[in-house]
């Protein structure tokens, strides 16, 4: 898609801005520098000689000061103005903020009425990754859906008026989380400002996935507890998956924690992480600690969860759930607990402080084996992932599984809700991506009526 711009109405900031918005979704913008909508067409065909079709143009609105106008001017074959935008297919906008709605207004009332439209709501980087890989087109996928970003910087209930379906990524959203109770409701979690006005929002749209849905892989004992589930799973004749043993410790200092860890069945080296899995800032912020002593004072947000360390040759196989289809990639890991003893008493035997999204412990040395794959029980974890979707009733999500060195075992180390599923290739990923929020789409469609 490309965008014309009447060089009158903007100085180059908004036009820099107007740029920003639409490179993510490839969309090419040209600043006109003609008076009349004929000059323009003259101008477009010179700078786009081979464009035909649609082009989104913005021109100044003579009726109305300090307003844009938006519609689509259609290019023909010979180069001419095959509509000349009539007021009826026009819409004014006041800021460039309004734009991706205008556009989204723009394509609807040309558009099927089963085509849904999806208001998606993230942080920037976030977007911006699946934008640029083309999971969020603004014109309709092969299944009907449109996507279009909400913002806080325009009233929300506004745009909601125009949607069909919220994905959210609500953990962007998040400024703390209280783990004095479990999160079952949205009391125990403060978002930002303006995030009541979506949660309010099931009442006029679906919204995908429900946001109390998400609240058990908020915090990791109870994601660690609903593992436990897993022990029914293993069929005759296989290895069993479950999670990795566990211990919720309120208190480093306390005076019997070697006693509850070695009842919780875990031995050191053991990793500890904050009770909250993600939203707030030390959620990732994490410790490999291998001697009793060292849980003194351990620069560990509490409370916490202490973990099953799960030798595993530096294998991670990263699984995708994108409603009925199930994804997977290898990853190198952190290696095997001798390792990092060596590495430790480099240091004394001090705890290894990391940041799991950032600097994961890893040894020169090559541990990761290429073969692993092989050894990966495909069916025995595509059954754990329809359970998981299930017991969490969430439609796309992302978990972790390492296999332990010696016994075979799957060990599910991590679970996190709507992952970037990056290492799965994109032309494979974004339609599995959009079915699967179609899906959600039609089945609750069918459920209201």
């Amino acid at each position: 898609m490309g965008a014309v711009v009447r060089g009158v109405i903007l100085d180059h900031s908004l036009v820099n801005l107007l740029e920003s918005m639409l490179e993510p979704y490839s969309c090419d913008c040209l600043l006109l520098s003609g008076s009349s909508t004929d000059a323009d067409v003259g101008e477009i065909a010179r700078a786009w000689c081979d464009i035909r079709g649609s082009i989104l143009y913005l021109a100044p609105n003579h009726d109305t000061p300090h307003k844009i106008s938006c519609s689509w001017l259609t290019i023909n074959q010979d180069v001419e103005v095959a509509n000349s935008c009539p007021k009826s297919s026009r819409l004014d906008i006041d800021k460039l903020d309004e734009l991706p709605f205008t556009i989204c207004h723009l394509n609807k009332k040309v558009m099927d009425k089963d085509v849904v439209t999806v208001g998606y709501i993230m942080k920037p980087s976030r977007e911006e990754d699946f934008a640029k890989r083309g999971a969020f087109p603004m014109c309709p996928t092969r299944n009907r859906l449109m996507f279009v970003p909400l913002t806080f910087e325009l009233p929300l209930s506004l745009q909601l008026e125009s949607i069909d379906m919220v994905l959210h990524k609500a953990t962007d959203e998040i400024k703390s989380i209280d783990l004095s109770h479990q999160p079952e409701s949205s009391s125990e979690i403060t978002y930002t400002p303006s995030m009541p006005e979506l949660q309010k929002s099931h009442s006029r749209c679906s919204v995908f996935d429900p946001l109390n849905n998400i609240y058990p892989v908020l915090d990791w004992l109870t994601i660690q507890q609903i593992l436990l589930g897993l022990e029914g799973l293993k069929p005759e004749g296989h290895c069993a998956i479950r999670g990795p043993c566990f211990l919720q410790v309120s208190n480093f200092d306390e005076p019997d924690l070697a006693k509850r860890l070695l009842e919780a069945k875990l031995s050191l080296p053991s990793i500890v992480k904050p009770q909250v899995a993600c939203g707030v800032a030390d959620a990732h912020s994490m410790a490999i600690v291998f001697r009793v002593e060292d849980f003194k004072d351990l620069n560990v947000a509490i409370p916490a969860v202490v973990q099953e360390y799960v030798d595993h040759l530096s294998t991670l196989f990263k699984f995708y759930v994108l409603g009925e289809r199930v994804f997977h990639a290898v990853k190198k890991s952190t290696p095997n607990a001798d390792v990092l003893m060596k590495l430790s008493e480099r240091n004394g035997l001090k705890p290894i402080l990391f940041d799991s999204l950032k600097s994961l412990p890893t040894d020169t040395g090559n541990q990761h084996s290429g073969d692993q794959d092989w050894h990966i029980d495909l069916g025995l974890v595509t059954r754990a992932a329809k359970w998981l979707s299930r017991t969490l009733d969430l439609t796309i999500f992302g978990f972790d599984v390492v296999i332990q060195e010696g016994s075979g075992g799957h060990v599910i180390v991590d679970v996190n809700y709507l992952p970037s599923f990056k290492e799965v290739p994109d032309d494979v990923a974004i339609p599995a991506f959009w079915d699967a929020i179609r899906s959600k789409f039609d089945s609750e469609a069918i459920q209201k009526q």
